[in-house]
C-alpha cells in the first residue's frame, strides 16, 4: 500500500475543529453564583479584613442579641391560660365528695352536679372542667383559689360571665339520672375495678 494512502483515500486534510467558537455559558442565577469579581461587589463587612470564621461569629453575635430581646411577658409566665397539674388535683381534692363513692373518682361540683374524673372536657352530664371562677379573659388567676370542678355542659353555658346567677347555671346543667349500679360500671370500664368510699359500709367489687 502506498504511503498517505489509507481507508479515506490518498492525503485528504482533515477537518480540523474550531476552538475559537463560542462557547455556551450556562445561567448562573439557579446557582446563586454571583460572577461579579469579589474585588468590585461592594462589602457588607466591616474591616475589610474579616474572614470566614469571623463572619459566622458576626452572625451569630447578631441572632444572640436578637433573642435576647424576645422577652416572654410576664404574665403569661406567672398566669398561664390552663390550670397546672398540681393546681387540677387539689382543685379536685377540695371539691364535695359523694357518698359512699371513691372520692379519687367521683365528686361534686357547686351545683350540686355529680362528675367522674375521668371525664373531662366532654359534652356529657358527667363530665367535668376545671372552671376559672372569675374568668380568665377579665384577669382570673390560673390558682387554686380561683378553681372549681365545673360541669362541662354547665362552663361552656358560663363562658366569662361573671353576673349569672347560680340559678341560672343550674338551669344550665345537664341533668342525669346516675344509679350505683351505672358508677359501677364505669368505674369497671375506667379503672378496670370498682372502689367504694370509706363511708359506704358496703363490700367491695373487684
Amino acid at each position: 500500500m502506498v504511503k498517505g494512502i489509507g481507508r479515506m483515500g490518498p492525503n485528504r486534510p482533515r477537518k480540523r475543529r474550531n476552538h475559537s467558537s463560542p462557547t455556551r455559558t450556562r445561567p448562573l442565577a439557579s446557582s446563586g453564583f454571583d460572577p461579579t469579581p469579589s474585588a468590585s461587589r461592594p462589602s457588607t463587612l466591616s474591616p475589610t479584613g474579616v474572614s470566614v470564621l469571623d463572619r459566622h461569629l458576626v452572625t451569630e453575635e447578631v441572632s444572640i442579641d436578637f433573642f435576647e430581646k424576645l422577652r416572654i411577658s410576664p404574665d403569661s409566665d406567672n398566669n398561664p391560660r390552663s390550670f397546672p397539674y398540681n393546681v387540677k388535683q387539689q382543685c379536685w381534692e377540695k371539691a364535695e365528695k359523694v357518698r359512699g363513692r371513691d372520692p379519687d373518682r367521683w365528686r361534686r361540683d357547686p351545683l350540686g352536679n355529680t362528675v367522674f374524673r375521668k371525664l373531662v372536657g366532654c359534652p356529657g352530664c358527667l363530665c367535668h372542667d376545671y372552671d376559672h371562677i372569675v374568668p380568665y379573659s377579665k384577669g382570673g388567676k390560673s390558682t387554686l383559689e380561683n378553681c372549681q370542678v365545673l360541669q362541662a355542659t354547665v362552663n361552656r353555658s358560663k363562658g366569662n360571665r361573671t353576673e349569672i346567677s347560680r340559678a341560672d347555671l343550674i338551669q344550665k346543667s345537664s341533668y342525669c339520672r346516675v344509679s350505683g349500679r351505672d358508677m359501677d360500671l364505669l368505674e369497671l370500664s375506667a379503672y378496670g375495678n370498682v372502689r367504694r368510699g370509706q363511708d359506704s359500709g358496703g363490700c367491695r367489687i373487684q
